[in-house]
């Protein structure tokens, strides 16, 4: 059964987790719609609030009334991060300015992803952090008085590169950061477009210390652009297929999976509506069709992180072999996600083999179905019910955790059950 029809997804889930907090440091009441209903941007909501923001939530739009310069109080229990690592990486660098001593907790599966990344530079600013052994949480912060340093990312992370922009508004001079290649740019982007001063270049950016309270906002969040990867993937691989995501987010450098579908040959359709808060955004039209292999460089993959699950499933159904490379990132994600993709997909018939920083993908292979070990990783339960879309029907898809999905795209199967039932 093909899937046709027009979709609005949900808010984009990088831009909420940042409007959220950058609306403390605003002095007025921000109206935000459209915001992602995800567990991990309620997790933000959820910590904002401990530490004094006052956040009225119906539906999805969120209303904050910031509080300026000085905008957090000492919260009396430990801030619950959850399963949300930008959660717990931007707010270190958010609260790190601030005269506040917080305990930073998460899930099991957070709580064994690497915080040192954020830690080292914050310390060099002048926060005081202790942590149990090599970074992991509980993190213990201390925060008050911080200097601006200059910073050499070792990695293109966005996190990384957030939580010291977001701590560089609290310092005492301006804080400079290099990175090796180019990440997401929502929280520069976001910044200027509040009145925040920096200065971008090609490989750096500067931030300067906050004078005066951030603008106030009252805007609609684009569609989440890694949400809808999914459905896009899910219709070019059905055949018969036609579907549009209206209002996505377009931002550059999160759509290096329309890239990879281009050069894979799918044929896609974009038409830019206009910009948000510096955020572009427009539509994206998809048909089915046939699909050859590719190559996938690791100067591509900080733009299409979370979109690798997708690009192996789509190799499987690709004519010639797939090769991923320089995605060692994903290691360290909610799972293992290269062993948690190449796990499931060999298991339901695939060829695909993992590399240390990647996997390399032989097809087509037509997918047998069957049961699927999530590992609690949302990416991975969503990549997997596509698969069962084009599986052999005598096998069923079974998920371990189906609810996982709710932590970035509540509702997600029903979306698809409405595509195939327009």
């Amino acid at each position: 059964m093909s899937l046709n029809g027009t979709v609005i997804l949900p808010g984009d889930k990088s831009i909420s987790h940042r409007a959220l907090m950058l609306a403390c440091l605003a002095d007025e009441r921000s109206t935000l719609h459209n915001v992602n209903r995800g567990a991990d941007v309620k997790s933000t909501a959820s910590l904002l609030k401990r530490c004094g923001m006052d956040i009225v939530w119906k539906d999805d739009t969120v209303q904050i009334q910031g509080a300026g310069r000085e905008p957090f109080l000492q919260p009396h229990l430990p801030l619950d991060c959850g399963n949300s690592g930008t959660t717990a990486r931007l707010s270190m660098g958010l609260l790190a300015g601030f005269p506040l001593q917080v305990t930073f907790t998460g899930d099991d599966s957070l709580s064994q992803r690497p915080m040192n990344r954020v830690i080292l530079p914050l310390r060099q600013m002048g926060a005081r952090i202790a942590t149990r052994d090599q970074g992991y949480l509980p993190v213990m912060l201390t925060g008050g008085e911080l200097w601006g340093i200059h910073y050499d990312l070792q990695i293109p992370s966005a996190q990384v590169k957030s939580a010291i922009l977001l701590a560089g508004l609290n310092a005492q001079s301006e804080t400079s950061i290099t990175s090796p290649l180019p990440s997401r740019d929502h929280t520069e982007r976001m910044l200027k477009a509040l009145g925040a001063k920096l200065k971008i270049t090609d490989d750096s950016i500067v931030v300067y210390p906050l004078k005066k309270p951030l603008s106030a906002q009252d805007f609609t969040i684009p569609g989440d652009f890694s949400s809808g990867a999914f459905l896009l993937t899910a219709a070019v691989l059905v055949p018969g297929s036609e579907v549009i995501l209206q209002g996505v987010s377009l931002n550059p450098t999160r759509t290096g999976f329309l890239d990879i579908l281009k050069a894979m040959g799918a044929n896609v359709v974009v038409s830019k509506s206009g910009t948000k808060i510096g955020e572009p955004f427009g539509d994206i039209q998809i048909q089915a069709g046939a699909l050859q292999a590719t190559t996938v460089n690791p100067d591509q993959i900080p733009n299409i992180i979370d979109e690798l699950p997708l690009v192996a499933l789509l190799a499987t159904q690709a004519e010639g072999t797939t090769v991923v490379s320089g995605a060692a990132e994903l290691r360290v994600k909610e799972s293992d996600r290269i062993e948690a993709i190449v796990a499931n997909l060999r298991n339901w018939g695939a060829q695909i083999e993992a590399t240390p920083d990647g996997f390399i993908i032989t097809g087509p292979t037509r997918l047998n179905g069957g049961f699927v070990k999530t590992h609690h990783d949302h990416r991975i339960a969503m990549m997997m019910s596509v698969a069962g879309l084009i599986a052999k029907q005598q096998q069923p898809v079974h998920l371990d955790d189906p609810a996982c999905m709710d932590i970035s795209f509540p509702g997600f199967l029903r979306v698809l059950e409405k595509l195939q039932n327009p």
